[in-house]
């Protein structure tokens, strides 16, 4: 029968053995195993965990889909090539964005800041709404007035509060002009933002540390950029999926000259960064898997000593020396299938745990980081990556051990 090395292996690996030692290391074995992949997948997803949170963050300040210019800051608005998407039929939000860096001054306080404007349907494009504070509006402009909506960081740097009595100063340097060092104002462009009562927080120091939304008027006068915008933000309607959407719209722009960019791609150093940590782990771990899966070379080649007789047996019966040294094979590979399937399971257990009842907390106290327990994200890709790289490692380290044994046994 061309499977009765497994059927063998099989009721080796459940029967009991004439040494007690043997079924010791293999319980000892099978946990190993266990405990390595539970391991890993816990601590895969709380990295995933991890990149959801600050993705939730991002999601709330970012456009859905952005389009940057390929080479340079800034492009014409009214590009051809951008015109034809106001009226395309997967867009529900189009909206002109014109960003730079510039000088912002409060009574005796200065500070480098990042100007963003954007267009009046921001508050619609993005959810910013979920992250401003204080007793105002999300407002960019009324009549004459220009407002001003600060990072958290960046007002408690200039003295700021949700709201500030005298207007902001900012000064940016005329465009072309040359410093005048007899009269060094008068190479700047200087306009005044007023405060709408409220500031943003998006946690994240590159927005709350440097940013001011503001009117996109503002930024154009300021920077004299009439008709220039750093980047189209755009939303999409519901139900259209956004890679789709992404791509038919870089290859209705053309990739020479613009870039479309998703969420992710729009913060990509961060997310490579957590990626990057991520994979460091994976590898980590299945350091700990390999070393784990000694433990199986171990208990297989005590069951090869303690089966000599059988062994012995079975070549009276007629089974080659390939048929024998596959039930060892066998053995410890169903040793490393019985790991990998426990300890996936008791990794989903505990991540469930953790995500229902939050039992490791970040802190001693409630309210000193972002979320008072570890966030835990399972991704079912991750769960085969873990289940296949099990399963490679323990057969891997198996078989050349296992068949040199065999081989010096049935010798």
């Amino acid at each position: 029968m061309a499977n009765f090395p497994y059927y063998i292996a099989r009721r080796y690996l459940f029967s009991k053995k004439s040494h007690n030692a043997i079924n010791i290391i293999s319980i000892i074995s099978v946990c190993g195993v266990a405990f390595t992949t539970m391991a890993l997948v816990c601590t895969l997803s709380v990295f995933n965990g991890f990149q959801d949170l600050v993705a939730s963050f991002f999601t709330s300040f970012d456009p859905q889909l952005k389009i940057i210019p390929v080479e340079g800051k800034v492009f014409y608005k009214d590009d051809p090539a951008i015109r034809q998407l106001r009226n395309d039929k997967d867009i529900a939000l189009f909206s002109e964005c014109l960003e730079d860096n510039a000088l912002a001054i409060y009574r005796n306080r200065q500070v480098m800041v990042h100007i963003k404007g954007v267009g009046d349907q921001f508050s619609e494009l993005t959810d910013i709404d979920k992250l401003l504070y204080g007793d105002g509006s999300f407002v960019l402009h009324a009549d004459v007035l220009q407002y001003g909506v600060p990072g958290i960081r960046l007002a408690n740097s200039l003295g700021l509060g949700a709201y500030f009595e005298d207007p902001l100063q900012i000064y940016a340097p005329k465009k072309g002009a040359q410093i005048n060092l007899s009269n060094p104002a008068a190479s700047f462009s200087q306009s005044e933002l007023y405060s709408s009562g409220v500031v943003f927080s998006v946690n994240q120091e590159k927005y709350d540390n440097n940013y001011i939304l503001t009117s996109i008027d503002f930024a154009r006068n300021l920077f004299d950029q009439p008709d220039m915008v750093s980047s189209i933000d755009l939303k999409l309607r519901e139900g259209v999926d956004v890679d789709q959407a992404k791509s038919r719209i870089q290859l209705l722009l053309g990739e020479e000259r613009f870039k479309v960019l998703d969420r992710y791609e729009q913060q990509a150093d961060i997310f490579r960064i957590m990626r990057v940590e991520k994979l460091i782990a994976y590898i980590f771990l299945t350091f700990i898997l390999l070393i784990a899966c000694f433990n199986i070379i171990g208990s297989v080649s005590m069951l090869i000593i303690d089966k000599k007789d059988d062994v012995r047996t079975l070549r009276n019966l007629g089974a080659n020396d390939n048929q024998i040294i596959r039930i060892f094979l066998y053995e410890g590979r169903m040793i490393s299938a019985m790991g990998a399937v426990i300890g996936l399971i008791s990794g989903l257990g505990l991540c469930w745990l953790q995500q229902t009842y939050g039992l490791i907390k970040m802190g001693s106290s409630e309210g000193m980081f972002l979320v008072d327990a570890y966030p835990v994200s399972v991704y079912w890709g991750d769960l085969l990556l873990v289940f296949i790289t099990v399963l490679l490692i323990g057969f891997a380290a198996l078989w050349y051990p296992i068949r040199y044994l065999g081989r010096r046994l049935i010798s």
